[in-house]
């Protein structure tokens, strides 16, 4: 080509120029990361600048065009060959100068400009002239691969647009990124934002493209669905938003607070148009990544594909127990702290400022409400903005008063959620067992109302009212598994009762008489042998068992030799122990071989295994000898627990009379007195008639026995009659029986005497056979006591029971006294009387001694306690004074101040989130507030609570109708979440129970399980697209566990029972 003609064509410039133009732009070009240069070959290059440095148009040294064929490996591919050094294979020159090159000679035809991008790598900025060449294919089709090159500065995004136009991917199709390594492993690429550089992509590398499933999921990673069979996976269609989540383990608070949001209108939407995919904040240090909205996103779309029964959220439980250790695990938590942090979590993640800058917060100073409230708005969305702040955030103004300076603090807070607190009552009302002095009188169960901070001896002055028995002839103990837990004491909290706990209240009798004796407070239990001996261990000793409730009864101290004590206690259970008649009498050589099995027998009142599990509950005391067995004193026994119990009116166990609970033993009560002596004229017709023979028959009294356990069988009522009431000895709940008709009219108050037991302890019979092995075990007494054991009782008549100190557990303690020692009540106020069990069977009435009597106040029913939500909402702008754990810092006062604070409402957001504080924490006590919120369904009006009362037209309007409840059953330490919701497609509610979903009426709805309550604004609410489906039941081909309808009519629409629809049955977790 003559000069001639390059002139005619492109007219540049003249060589000067040129050589100028481009040193110029060499010499002041500086490498910025983003920018492009390109890349020449050298040869062609030096053969320019000797052209141009001629200054002769027609010289020889004319380059031509651009040709980098030195470059390639070969011309098909274009392929750079390897290892190309820069300044001997190739020159860099900026784009400006490209382009000017490009222009005055054209480049060879077929030949691609060799562009390379600016990379900032650490520490230094460099021309990547060799781009990353990474390979591309789809999840569905990975055989077909292509090969694509990016620069190290091009974003994710890019190799994703590039990937839909190759793969001819639909517009609109949600798609996810994967890169593989060599060795196989993928990673997501989760931020499309990040460069290549930074997303760690390099030369060999695969990227892998899915596109999300029509029902919701991703090909690689399909959760579980709860389905019958592979072919319904694709031909179930259901409503979509109804759809079960399968509970994971105790993660019902979990599936409840997610079927709230679910059913959100304006935030699900937002997740399923995938507006999400754009606001990813990936560099926020708040958030988490960007993992917990997808996750979120991906457990929103699976239910609202309409083609799941049931979504296992097992992934999005993963990620909140990652950020959120709390929740790791399958322990129960609250549905309300889930729903906080989940929404903390979604706002962060997607929060659309990605630099938060500092902000100054301002006092009002005196300023206009509508001022100081615009500002503090406009500064809070300065640093959040996102879809959550849109739907939830609301702002409410608070105002602190000093009361000392009286300093007034304004400020105007946001907040995502309202937390009312509910009425709390000062009154408790508590369920007791009153025995009463007559021991012809059944036990009568009274229901009492007393201060909630109250002490015992108001539960004993509020029984007292019923009763007409004073309050001083009161004493009130907790009875757990026939013995007692505590014996409280009359200044002690009522806090420290719980409602499952089973309360006795005993009368005590008045002792008078000239001279003030002292008295002791006498625990006494019930215990029954075993029929059998261990002699596999070596030992013939027998164990003991508890059986029956325990009594306290006060006597003097002069009155606690055995022969009173056996005639006290025989008075005490006159009404169901039956005394022997004269013909049950049994002669000496009857009876000896009888005593010596009798009284070798091992007295522990609790088998290890008891022990262990009580031990918790009483810890036992030291103890001494009381009244007992002449010949089981002594006895080896078990190891008895290290910990005294101090629940009695007695400090820690001491033979010194000093002691408060047991300094009534007289001086002159230390002469050891036959048990079943007649040196008293008291006794002598007791001991008459309580001699038996072992093989006389039961007289008709000891009938009503006949269906009580038999021999070595400690089981208490075992097989009492359906229609006797009988309580519960378990602490799991306190007797709710019916009493039997006969116990209904049987209330007579008689003589004084102690009251007998309550409410039966049931064991089962392998729990007794496993104690009876155990106790069995136990150590033989000691051989050369046995002889004189028998002396002592030969020639006696025989006795219903035998007399045995012991301690709080019911357990004989080591090294009581000897057959002839004092009976000493200095340290150990608790004795046993043991029951052979022949002699249980025939005299020991075990139906009549469960029974009990209700009192009139059992009969009134308890009032549901109603309180409408606005009393809760105006309670939570109530004025109050700060706590001491919480002061405010005065700025006048220069001190922390117990402030006054109120709040008040300013504006409302889209979607209003009312938390029902029922779980009541204090110093004193924890509770839950079953009283039943009545909240309204629709037209829900704010307008009286706003503090803003004149709205301008520009103003939303502050009328809410209710879209999802989230339902809390159970108590404090367990329980069950579920939730109603309606479908924003055909309007018809819910009942979300876990996996199962079920049609709910609107009568059903409001209940005292209602926990959180979700309303949406009126004017943002849009009517449902698809018609309310009937409420007919779905066909029974389909899986039990879809949508089926509720056709219990008469269900009451307050009882907690209700709260479900018929069909649902109610899952503790």
């Amino acid at each position: 080509m003559t000069a001639a003609t390059r002139s005619a064509a492109t007219e540049p410039p003249g060589l000067e120029t040129q050589r100028r133009e481009v040193e110029s732009l060499l010499r002041e070009s500086e490498l910025r990361a983003g920018d492009s240069w390109y890349v020449v070959e050298r040869r062609w290059y030096e053969q320019w600048k000797e052209f141009v440095e001629t200054g002769d148009q027609n010289s020889s040294s004319f380059p031509g065009q651009i040709d980098n064929t030195e470059l390639f490996e070969d011309l098909d591919s274009f392929h750079l060959k390897d290892r190309l050094v820069e300044n001997e294979d190739f020159v860099l020159v900026p784009a400006e100068a490209w382009h000017k090159l490009l222009v005055w000679y054209d480049m060879v035809e077929g030949h691609p400009p060799l562009e390379r991008k600016v990379v900032d790598l650490p520490s230094t900025l460099k021309v990547e002239v060799y781009p990353v060449e990474i390979f591309l294919c789809l999840h569905s089709n990975m055989e077909k691969v292509i090969t694509a090159q990016f620069s190290r500065a091009d974003r994710i995004h890019t190799i994703q647009r590039a990937m839909c136009e190759a793969f001819s991917v639909p517009q609109g199709s949600e798609c996810r990124l994967w890169m593989k390594s060599s060795d196989s492993s993928c990673e997501r690429l989760r931020n499309v934002q990040v460069s290549v550089l930074d997303a760690c992509l390099s030369t060999g590398m695969t990227v892998i493209m899915e596109m999300r499933n029509a029902d919701g999921t991703w090909p690689s990673s399909r959760p579980q669905i709860m389905r019958n069979s592979v072919e319904e996976q694709d031909s179930y269609r259901g409503q979509p938003g109804v759809c079960g989540l399968t509970n994971l383990g105790n993660t019902c608070f979990m599936n409840s607070a997610l079927q709230c949001l679910s059913n959100t209108p304006p935030l699900t939407e937002y997740f399923l148009r995938s507006s999400y995919l754009e606001e990813l904040n990936f560099t926020n240090p708040l958030g988490m990544k960007g993992e917990i909205a997808e996750a979120y996103a991906d457990v929103i779309k699976q239910m609202w594909s309409g083609r799941h029964y049931s979504v296992v959220p097992r992934i999005f439980k993963t990620k909140v127990g990652h950020f959120a250790s709390q929740f790791l695990g399958y322990q129960q938590h609250d549905s309300q702290e889930l729903l906080s942090f989940l929404l903390d979590g979604l706002h962060e993640d997607l929060n659309r400022v990605k630099n938060k800058e500092y902000i100054e917060l301002r006092d009002a100073e005196g300023r206009p409400d509508q001022e100081v409230a615009e500002e503090a708005w406009r500064n809070h969305r300065r640093r959040n903005d996102s879809v959550i702040v849109d739907t939830f955030h609301g702002l409410f103004k608070s105002t602190l008063v000093c009361p000392e300076c009286r300093k007034v603090s304004v400020t105007f807070d946001p907040f995502c959620y309202l937390s009312v607190p509910l009425p709390v009552s000062k009154e408790r009302v508590m369920e007791v067992f009153f025995v009463s002095l007559d021991p012809n009188a059944k036990p009568v169960q009274h229901r009492v109302v007393v201060p909630k901070a109250g002490k015992v001896s108001d539960l004993c002055s509020a029984l007292s009212e019923m009763t007409s028995v004073p309050a001083s002839q009161m004493v009130v103990a907790d009875v757990f598994n026939h013995r007692f837990y505590k014996i409280y004491h009359a200044d002690e909290s009522l806090s420290c009762i719980l409602d499952r706990d089973d309360i006795f209240v005993y009368e005590l009798s008045v002792l008078g008489g000239e001279e003030q004796e002292e008295e002791v407070l006498l625990a006494l239990y019930l215990r029954e042998r075993s029929h059998y001996r261990d002699y596999g261990s070596g030992s013939s000793s027998y164990g003991t068992s508890l059986f029956g409730h325990p009594l306290l009864l006060n006597l003097p101290r002069t009155s606690c030799s055995r022969e009173a004590l056996y005639s006290l206690f025989l008075q005490r259970l006159a009404r169901y122990v039956r005394p022997p008649d004269p013909s049950e009498e049994v002669d000496e050589e009857e009876e000896e071989e009888e005593e010596e099995e009798l009284y070798k027998t091992q007295t522990n009142g609790i088998s290890d295994e008891e022990e262990q599990e009580d031990g918790e509950r009483a810890g036992p005391s030291q103890t001494e000898d009381c009244g007992g067995d002449g010949q089981a004193d002594g006895q080896p026994d078990g190891p008895a627990p290290a910990e005294p119990r101090p629940d009695l009116n007695h400090t820690e166990p001491s033979l010194e009379p000093s002691e408060e609970a047991t300094n009534n033993t007289p001086a002159n009560d230390t002469e050891p007195s036959p048990l079943c002596g007649t040196s008293s004229s008291a006794n002598a017709n007791v001991s008459a008639n309580a001699s038996s023979s072992a093989n006389a028959s039961s007289s008709a009294n000891a009938s009503s026995s006949a269906n009580a356990s038999s021999s070595g069988n400690a089981s208490a009522n075992a097989t009492n009659d359906a229609n006797n009431a009988n309580t519960s000895g378990n602490r799991s709940g306190s007797a709710n029986t019916d009493a039997n008709t006969d116990a209904n009219t049987d209330g007579s108050a008689a003589p004084p005497a102690d009251r007998p037991q309550q409410q039966p302890c049931e064991t089962t019979e392998e729990d007794e056979e496993e104690q009876k092995e155990e106790e069995a075990c136990s150590p033989d007494p000691e051989a050369n006591e046995q002889p004189a054991k028998r002396k002592l009782c030969r020639k006696k008549r025989k006795c219903l029971f035998s007399i045995q100190a012991v301690n709080s557990n019911g357990t004989t303690e080591r090294g009581t006294g000897e057959g002839g020692s004092a009976v000493s009540f200095s340290s150990q106020p608790y004795v046993a009387i043991d029951w052979d069990p022949d002699m249980k069977k025939r005299f020991y009435n075990e139906n009549e001694a469960e029974k009990y009597v209700k009192h009139a106040s059992m009969d009134v029913p308890q009032q549901q306690t109603t309180v409408q939500l606005q009393e809760c909402i105006e309670l939570f702008t109530t004025v109050e004074t700060l706590e001491e754990e919480n002061p405010w810092y005065c700025p006048l006062c220069k001190k922390h101040q117990l402030a006054t604070k109120k709040l008040d409402l300013w504006s409302l957001p889209e979607v209003l989130i009312i938390h029902l504080k029922r779980f009541s924490y204090t110093k004193f006590s924890r509770e839950k507030l079953d009283s039943i919120v009545d909240f309204p369904l629709r037209d829900l009006d704010f307008s009286g609570c706003l503090l803003r009362k004149n709205l301008t037209n520009g103003e939303p309007p502050s009328r809410y109708d209710l879209i999802a409840v989230s339902n809390h059953y159970g108590g404090l330490r367990d329980g069950h979440y579920t939730s109603y919701a309606q479908n924003k497609d055909n309007g018809q509610w819910y009942y979300f129970d876990d996996s199962k979903v079920t049609y709910a009426r609107e009568e059903q709805i409001v209940t005292n399980a209602a926990y959180l309550l979700f309303y949406h604004r009126q004017d943002k609410i849009r009517k449902p697209t698809l018609p309310a489906p009937s409420a007919s039941p779905a066909p029974s081909a389909q899986p039990a566990n879809d949508i089926t309808s509720c056709s219990n009519e008469d269900a009451e629409p307050g009882a907690a029972a209700a709260a479900a629809a018929s069909c649902v049955t109610m899952e503790t977790d």
